[in-house]
């Protein structure tokens, strides 16, 4: 339930993503950090209390992360600007790291017998909350109730169901606990240990590879026109059935083979969502891209638990700090800005101009204050236009979003949303496409990993005790 609440957080923030960059006349690159605050947060969390789980305890942390996905969610709801919006999804994600580095541990010490298979089947529930609140941020839309404040507040459904369950639920010691590792061995094993940082690097290149597109795929593709949140839906929800069926798969490729096979088909989805085209196309390289991913997170986590495992619980926190904490602070931002720079150069400019001008001159006149700020951002991107001969970047593509915004005028509305719906499509279509490389670079450490083992007689599980 506590793993549902994360995903439905990431939905939903995703879910949203169109909506506040037009009521706040936000940037690609201002959501970007809004986006990126929700997974690097994760990372701060991960950071100061995964090396605390032993002493702490698993339900301690997982009382503070009901008390941020409550907090965070409000504060979000209430948010009247880019730095309330920015804060709630900084504590919300804080709260998303208080989970993991709470429950990755629990099942390690459950099933220690079987790691790599059971953290992916407990990640079932990462894309399958997912699915869940991008069918129900969908569905709000689809009976006409689809503010974004309600669509938030769908996070609150499993944060209130796992805060009951938390009253009376008994939890384990860790393993480290028990098999007497202290502090300084768990620090020792994860710091020294050539492999934990080999993990450490892939950590970050596969979840800049997972977390980035999927973080953007409902705002770019609805700015083409399309139903982005079911999209997201679709990969998700195949992700959940093919990580709940994750048992064979690892059987037969290995952890390493698992981790080869899935770096070479993500970045062939991956290429292919960032090529466009019609609805069956989409959903194609969707399905490319879910099955690629699928395994990356948990397999990674599993990998260190079983190779590296008296790094403990910290292991398993660094890897997850690692990861989101990449995504947060450079892969999201990162596409967000190639995202802007794309699509100010696929606006027309002669009607974009035009609509400018029109807006500076119509929207000035009677107009209430977000008019009046859309007219001077559209008289402004207008008048540096005419300085400077091209138009420019981000100032034209802030002064539609303030027009669209406005609501003041249906008509020039319309016109700016026709203009830079598909110029944000191209864009965040070629943010994809930066991507891929990263792939071919997890073929060759994953390969060498595999390779390793096969000469090695296969993949062995080091056991805490040895």
């Amino acid at each position: 339930m506590a793993l549902i609440a994360t995903s439905v957080a990431f939905a939903t923030v995703g879910a949203i993503m169109l909506a506040l960059k037009r009521e706040f006349g936000l940037t690609n690159q201002d959501v970007g950090w809004i986006g990126g605050a929700a997974l690097w947060g994760f990372a701060v969390s991960q950071l100061v209390f995964a090396p605390l789980c032993d002493t702490l305890g698993m339900r301690f942390l997982l009382r503070l992360s009901f008390l941020g996905h409550l907090a965070g969610t409000l504060i979000m709801i209430l948010a009247g600007g880019f730095w309330t919006l920015f804060v709630g999804a900084l504590v919300i994600a804080m709260a998303n790291g208080l989970v993991e580095a709470a429950c990755n541990p629990l099942v390690a010490s459950l099933y220690p017998e079987n790691k790599t298979v059971k953290l992916n089947q407990f990640h079932v529930w990462f894309p399958g909350g997912v699915v869940l609140g991008g069918l129900g941020s969908f569905g709000l839309d689809y009976i006409g109730i689809g503010a974004w404040q309600l669509k938030l507040g769908l996070i609150l459904v499993p944060t209130l169901a796992y805060g009951w369950l938390l009253l009376t639920q008994p939890f384990p010691s860790t393993e480290g606990v028990r098999a007497g590792v202290s502090v300084g061995e768990m620090f020792r094993a994860s710091f020294n240990t050539p492999l934990m940082w080999v993990m450490l690097v892939a950590m970050a290149m596969t979840a800049s590879v997972e977390l980035g597109p999927n973080r953007w795929v409902p705002a770019v593709l609805e700015a083409g026109g399309m139903a982005g949140i079911l999209v997201l839906v679709w990969i998700n929800g195949l992700m959940a059935v093919l990580r709940y069926r994750a048992g064979p798969v690892v059987k037969r490729l290995s952890p390493t083979g698992v981790l080869l096979a899935s770096a070479a088909v993500s970045g062939v989805g991956l290429l292919g969502l960032s090529l466009g085209g019609g609805g069956l196309a989409t959903f194609g390289s969707a399905t490319v891209f879910a099955v690629g991913v699928c395994y990356f997170w948990p397999t990674m986590l599993g990998v260190v638990s079983e190779r590296v495992p008296r790094s403990g619980a910290l292991g398993l926190g660094l890897m997850g700090a690692v990861g989101t904490a990449i995504v947060g602070l450079v892969t999201a931002p990162m596409m967000g800005q190639i995202a802007d720079r794309y699509a100010n150069e696929q606006l027309p400019v002669q009607v974009t101009v035009a609509l400018l001008e029109s807006s500076a001159t119509t929207l000035a006149v009677g107009g209430d204050a977000d008019a009046q700020a859309a007219a001077q951002a559209a008289g402004d991107a207008v008048a540096e236009y005419r300085n400077i001969g091209s138009l420019p970047q981000p100032a034209t593509a802030d002064a539609l979003r303030a027009i669209i915004a406005s609501d003041a005028s249906p008509e020039l509305v319309a016109e700016a949303q026709s203009v830079l719906g598909p110029a944000d499509n191209y864009g965040g279509l070629i943010s994809f496409r930066y991507v891929v490389p990263l792939c071919g670079v997890l073929m060759l450490i994953f390969g060498t990993m595999y390779m390793r083992d096969r000469r090695g007689g296969g993949y062995v599980i080091e056991r805490i005790g040895a």
